[in-house]
Parts: C-alpha cells; structure tokens; sequence
C-alpha cells in the first residue's frame, strides 16, 4: 500500500545522508585556524540584509571605519560592500545565497551582516532555504558565540550554539512521505559536536569561568542529542579545572528566571535549535534581543551579525531610520575583538553601556517618538572622542 512512497522517501533519505557524510569528511580534513595577526590586510565584508538590514548595518559600518579609520588609511584594513543577499534576489535566482553573492563573499575574512528574511508558510516568498543557514555551512561557521551580560543583576552568560548541523542542518530538506506524513532530520556528527564542546571549554579556560552547562533533551532524543551530550562529557575530561554540567532544554528555560539558579551559569554549549530559542531568551534581560550581538566563528572565516529579524513591517510603515542598531553594533565590537583590534572593542563597549545605560541623552524607540538610528551613532562616535 505504502511501497511507492517509502521508495521515494527513501531515495531522498539517501540523498541527504550522502551530503551529510560529504560534509562530515570536509570538516575533519579542516584543522588549521586563521591567524589575522598575519595577514597585511584584514578584509570586512559588510551585507545589509532585508528590511531594517541595511539602515541598522550603515551606522555599525560608519562605527568601524570612524574607530578603524588609521588603519584604513594604512591599508591593513579594507571594507567591501556586498549588495545581493536581499529576499528579492535570493528567490529570483532561487537561491539561499546566489553563486556571485557567495564568491564575493568568501573574498573577505570577516563579514557583519544585517538580519535576513527567512520565508515561511503564508508568506508570498516561495520556500528557500534561510541565509543565515546556507552561510554558516557554505563558510562552515559552526560556532554562533551569544554573549548576554546584566551586572547588576548578576548575569554573565556566553552561549556556544552549534551552528551547522542539528535540526537546522537539513531544514529545507524534509519529505513528505504522504498527505498525512512528513518527517524532517536532526543531525549530530562527532568531529561537529567536539569542535562546538572544545570552543566552549577553550573560551571558559582562556576568560577564567569555572563552569561549562551543556543543554540538551537527551533524555527524550536519545540518538542525535545523546550523542552530542556523551561527546562534550569525554571534552570535558580534558579540562579538570572546569566543572561541567548538564540541563534539559525544558528547565534550563525555566532556570534562566530562576534568580537563586541563573547567576550560577558562565558558559553554556548546546545544539542549534535549542541555542535559538535560548539565547533569544537570554537577551531579554539585558533589554531584548535588539540589544544583542552574534558571532559565527568557523576555522577560515568569521560572520558577525544582529540576532533579531529584518522587521518588514517597519519599513514598509517607513520607520527603519528609527530602528535600533545597538544589536548589530554589538557585535561590532566581537568583529574588532576577534580580528585582534581589543583595545578598539573595549572603547565602543564601553560607548554602547554610556549611551543605552548611563547617560542615555538620546533613546530608540523604533518610532518617531525618539531618535534615528543615524542619530544615536552619532551620539556613539561623539562619545568614542571622549574615552
């Protein structure tokens, strides 16, 4: 009765898992980091995105070229512009990211993104694969870093998100078996569960935090998410000075409320799916996820990007110079980190805590009710002048 449809399910399962293993042994292969301090010129993309993208990328871009501005002019800094990776363009090509858009950007080191639209059921857009999806396996950046911190409040967390395999990894690749049955994969290797583990114990040995909280549901996805817990216990082996723990995804959302629970975690390491829902979670303390910054690290390349979505609905009310750049900014400031300019990074962290948290002259409301988004960086700069 079901023949025909579990042989063409079938085909399509097998399709899928040879892509899987391909991809597995491309990553193995792939040992050596990229060293910047050796490069004669670091190279930053910057992609604006869809909707609120490029009006909230051009202020962080205005940032880094006023704070990068000697180096520029040295020529051990370049900025290259990447137009293309609209919604309007993807779907014209039919493409997650088109071929000229991804040659253009694998010619860069470093790359800040604005938000990306992701169609989805009842949307007009035709189903295609996320952008944010297709980049991190396109330049392998498995490791999205989410840092949320809220002092007096006594919240320090840094997010290690599996970037590239889990239930995102085969997203647009379900089957529909029949009418009545569809099935989507969820995907777990060694080597990609070992390199996520080791960044987050690395990143806990190198910034002194004690603690490492691996997130799961292993108890329930026995195969998949049993697997990635197993492998980051064997990591945690080789880092005894580091306590490790782990917490089903269920009441980790509930702890991070917790007020006697939450200040307990540091650094915490989880599959894909779950590291989305949390760490969107996580920004709402600190003010929401427009107040959130996001690094993708991969072994060659590194993507740096705000966490919220392309907001449609502000542009088309004509409202996105009034859309908050402080997401997209901070993780402005992990670009300068990561590509070795710290001292950089410091001072427009410490312009962001001045100018949303202390002196607060000028406010984003998303509205007309307060500033531009031109405005407040202009607010930023003027502050970067007086540290």
């Amino acid at each position: 009765m079901y023949e025909e449809a579990i042989k063409n399910a079938t085909e399509k399962f097998a399709a899928v898992l040879k892509k899987q293993l391909e991809r597995n042994d491309r990553i193995k292969a792939d040992k050596e980091f990229l060293d910047f301090s050796k490069l004669d010129k670091i190279i930053i993309g910057v992609v604006g995105g869809d909707g609120i993208g490029p009006a909230i990328t051009r202020q962080a871009h205005r940032i880094l070229e006023f704070l990068l501005a000697d180096e520029v002019k040295a020529g051990k800094v370049e900025f290259k512009v990447i137009d293309g990776l609209t919604i309007e363009n993807r779907v014209s090509k039919m493409q997650p990211i088109p071929d000229d858009v991804l040659e253009e950007l694998k010619k860069c080191h470093v790359i800040l993104k604005g938000p990306t639209t992701t169609p989805r059921k009842g949307d007009p857009w035709p189903n295609i694969e996320s952008a944010n999806v297709a980049m991190r396996k396109a330049l392998d950046l498995f490791a999205n870093v989410r840092p949320v911190k809220v002092p007096e409040q006594g919240i320090d967390w840094t997010f290690f998100r599996e970037n590239t395999e889990g239930s995102y990894a085969v997203g647009s690749d379900g089957v529909h078996v029949t009418d009545d049955l569809a099935i989507d994969f969820c995907v777990t290797t060694t080597e990609g569960t070992e390199r996520i583990a080791r960044a987050a114990f690395e990143y806990a040995k190198k910034n002194g935090k004690t603690r490492v909280t691996a997130v799961t549901k292993a108890n329930v996805i026995k195969t998949t998410d049993g697997k990635f817990l197993d492998i980051c216990k064997e990591v945690a082996k080789e880092y005894s000075d580091i306590e490790f723990d782990d917490w089903y995804i269920d009441i980790m959302t509930a702890k991070l409320v917790d007020e006697k629970r939450r200040t307990g975690f540091q650094v915490v390491v989880l599959p894909n799916l779950y590291g989305d829902i949390i760490t969107d979670e996580a920004a709402e303390f600190q003010g929401g996820v427009g107040t959130a910054g996001s690094a993708n690290f991969g072994k060659r390349y590194a993507m740096f990007e705000a966490i919220h979505g392309s907001a449609p609905r502000m542009v088309q009310e004509g409202r996105d110079k009034y859309a908050d750049p402080s997401s997209i900014i901070r993780a402005a400031v992990m670009l300068l980190n990561h590509i070795g300019y710290s001292k950089e990074a410091d001072k427009l962290s410490r312009a962001l805590d001045i100018c949303m948290y202390e002196e607060k002259k000028l406010t984003i409301t998303g509205r007309d009710t307060g500033a531009t988004n031109e405005e407040f960086s202009d607010y930023i700069m003027e502050t970067l002048k007086t540290l």
